[in-house]
């Protein structure tokens, strides 16, 4: 569809409670529909998923790095509704000093916290989202980012898998580790992240396999670090220390002053971290009270498979919520927080059943 007929159908739609629909004035829809960036992005790139879906909670991506700037009228409008913020102010990067963190095992006794992750999203900052990018540029992409995995060594030194051309066997050992990801999200599609599947994309995962990084799934890299248990400061350490050897093997991430680094979706901004805990927490996720718990230290509660699924056995995936306006370093300081408030709470509830 042109971006007319995606327009005229957003505008036409009722129901629809999506951001996109709330922020693309027929103002903005004016101003913006016939603007392009240099990797060639367009509003229609843009918007296309977001009106094809009408049922999106966003509703809308970002072509290229560059569209945050071009299309800015409607995804500032966005960004700050969705995250929550008055202003676009991030802060510089900020991961503090790995080596005095002031952290490390949440959960000594291993009674709650069953594993540990924390994970970022990077973009290459000379290409193009999934609605521009072209087969030729994505496999070269490709290239260039396995050179800096093969220069990885120590603990992150291990193996990229490409999609293509995987062998059935290797596709079992990756679905049966949890690590495999697929093509089977309807708003990604629209908006283009599948096209060309599986052509350049693939996985790299250490020997140990405590570290991960998923190669043009949606965003062109997700960086990833996790163990059993509850050690957030080993966790954490091993991230920070794979980002920065990736930099300094000549990779440049797309970053613009005030948003941080910058990602194919507007939800996932700014520090793009996400650490998170799978945590028996039965007794609290039980109270009335376990939203307004989680509200008050800025966490989220999930089912342990992903967002809108349910608990399984009062295990539940717990993580930091604000990803925009804070450094990497506040973001998962407010998950440990979080995390340990958790615990405390579940404690003290178990108590109080054994008392009863």
């Amino acid at each position: 569809m042109s971006v007319e007929e995606l327009w005229n159908k957003l505008k036409n739609a009722t129901g629809c409670k999506s951001l996109l629909k709330k922020h693309l004035t027929e103002e903005r829809y004016k101003n913006l529909k016939g603007k392009k960036t240099a990797f060639g992005g367009t509003l229609a790139d843009c918007i296309r998923s977001g009106c094809e879906n009408l049922d999106s909670g966003v509703g809308i991506y970002a072509s290229d790095p560059q569209a945050y700037t071009v299309f800015a009228d409607v995804l500032d409008a966005v960004i700050k509704d969705y995250h929550k913020v008055d202003k676009l102010n991030h802060p510089e990067p900020d991961f503090g000093n790995i080596d005095k963190l002031g952290f490390s095992d949440l959960d000594p006794s291993g009674n709650f916290i069953i594993s540990t992750r924390v994970r970022v999203g990077r973009s290459h900052d000379n290409y193009g989202f999934p609605p521009v990018i072209t087969k030729e540029q994505r496999l070269a992409m490709e290239a260039a980012t396995v050179s800096a995995l093969d220069k990885l060594k120590g603990e992150l030194a291990g193996t990229y898998y490409p999609l293509t051309g995987m062998s059935r066997e290797t596709q079992k050992q990756l679905m049966d580790d949890h690590f495999l990801f697929n093509d089977s999200d309807r708003f990604l599609r629209d908006a283009g992240g599948y096209r060309d599947w599986p052509s350049g994309r693939g996985i790299y995962f250490n020997h140990a396999k405590t570290f991960l990084v998923w190669v043009n799934e949606e965003d062109h890299l997700r960086f990833i670090s996790m163990q059993k248990g509850g050690n957030l400061g080993e966790v954490y350490s091993r991230l920070v220390k794979a980002i920065r050897a990736m930099e300094s093997s000549g990779l440049s991430f797309a970053k613009r002053k005030g948003l941080g680094y910058l990602t194919f979706c507007p939800s996932n901004l700014g520090t793009t971290l996400r650490a998170s805990v799978h945590i028996k927490i039965p007794k609290l996720a039980a109270s009335p009270e376990f939203k307004a718990f989680c509200d008050r230290y800025n966490i989220q509660a999930r089912g342990i498979h992903g967002e809108h699924t349910e608990s399984v056995g009062g295990v539940y995936d717990i993580s930091n919520k604000r990803r925009l306006g804070l450094t990497e370093f506040e973001a998962v300081q407010e998950m440990r927080r979080g995390v340990e408030a958790c615990i405390s709470e579940e404690k003290k509830l178990g108590k109080w059943w054994r008392i009863w």
